[in-house]
């Protein structure tokens, strides 16, 4: 898991090493005279997100006497999901433009892994299941504005800054019960937490958690294309995500009944804030005129650095500190865009 968010936040860090450099060019740009336009220009572009996700989160509930430190630590692997995404920009003047960016998708596969902890005789692993993700869906929608800063000498290309929102949206439902490991003496028995041994299977085909996951966030970036001949253009945008909320329920449908029952819809909900990153590279082709085919690589990184979980009990409910909540989403684009 690590390796991946490193991933990420090196590719985003170095495109903000190389904006940098590009961006020391607009105080000089910015004071020439912009060229004019006879009329507006806008583009339009249908594409997919050929990606896979990977989301976790954790908290700590050791101040219950027996409960280790994560807790609980849940794991949404899901499988390559194929968005469908469309993309319109308008330029308001020569340099000013909007940008309005959606896309969605069946989640069709993949699996949850959900690892629990308790504290007696130290940190030792008390319960590991698995359950497949059989759906739901994925959303998410930007909506930026930007400004041309610099254009290249000999129409080579382009460099555009741009901030605004950004909202990410995931639904999974985990269906069926593999027990992977056991050990009940890793518990008191006086939380009257037991699991099933190793190897059990319950609940085929029975939705067992229902999670949600909202990401509301502001970004600033920096989008650019430097064209390589008449028709093969290097394009690349990446964005800071300076704060990000992250709102998510999860509902667990098995547990309605005993002394650690909880509520429905939901049974635990997780309020938090933190950062982000997202980074796009790639190859632009003219097909013929004002018609272009795009290619590239697309990764989205949202971590929480602070946060609380709420278990919603039957009788009552317990507030506990979020110790871990990260999304990532990363796969091929492909496009077809047309101005005008």
């Amino acid at each position: 898991m690590i390796r991946w968010s490193r991933r990420a936040f090196v590719m985003v860090w170095c495109g903000w090493l190389t904006i940098g450099g590009l961006a020391g060019t607009v105080q000089e740009t910015a004071a020439q005279d912009p060229p004019t336009e006879s009329r507006p220009k806008y583009e339009i572009e249908m594409g997919t997100w050929i990606s896979k996700g990977y989301m976790r989160w954790a908290h700590d509930a050791s101040s219950v006497a027996g409960l280790g430190d994560p807790t609980s630590q849940l794991t949404y692997k899901d499988v390559g999901t194929n968005v469908i995404e469309l993309t319109g920009r308008a330029w308001l003047t020569p340099r000013w433009f909007g940008r309005l960016n959606v896309g969605g998708a069946a989640i069709g596969g993949g699996r949850l892994t959900d690892n629990d902890y308790g504290s007696v005789g130290g940190q030792r692993l008390f319960s590991s299941t698995n359950s497949d993700l059989s759906g739901d869906s994925l959303w998410y929608l930007n909506a930026d504005g930007g400004f041309r800063v610099a254009e290249y000498p000999n129409h080579r290309g382009w460099l555009d800054l741009f901030g605004g929102f950004q909202w990410w949206y995931t639904k999974f439902h985990a269906t069926g019960l593999m027990q992977v490991a056991c050990d009940n003496s890793a518990v008191p028995p006086s939380l009257g937490l037991t699991c099933s041994p190793a190897g059990t299977v319950t609940n085929q085909g029975e939705t067992v958690i229902t999670n949600t996951a909202n990401w509301y966030s502001l970004r600033a970036g920096a989008s650019t294309e430097y064209r390589l001949t008449r028709r093969v253009s290097v394009v690349g945008t990446a964005a800071f995500i300076p704060l990000s909320i992250i709102d998510n329920k999860d509902t667990h449908r098995l547990r309605t009944s005993g002394p650690n029952a909880l509520q429905q819809d939901p049974s635990i909900s997780i309020l938090g804030w933190g950062v982000g990153a997202n980074a796009d590279a790639g190859l632009r082709l003219a097909v013929v005129k004002n018609v272009f085919v795009n290619v590239g690589y697309r990764v989205w990184w949202n971590y929480a650095i602070d946060g609380n979980v709420t278990i919603h009990g039957v009788n009552a409910s317990s507030e506990f500190p979020l110790t871990q909540f990260q999304s990532i989403r990363q796969g091929i684009t492909a496009s077809l865009s047309y101005t005008f």
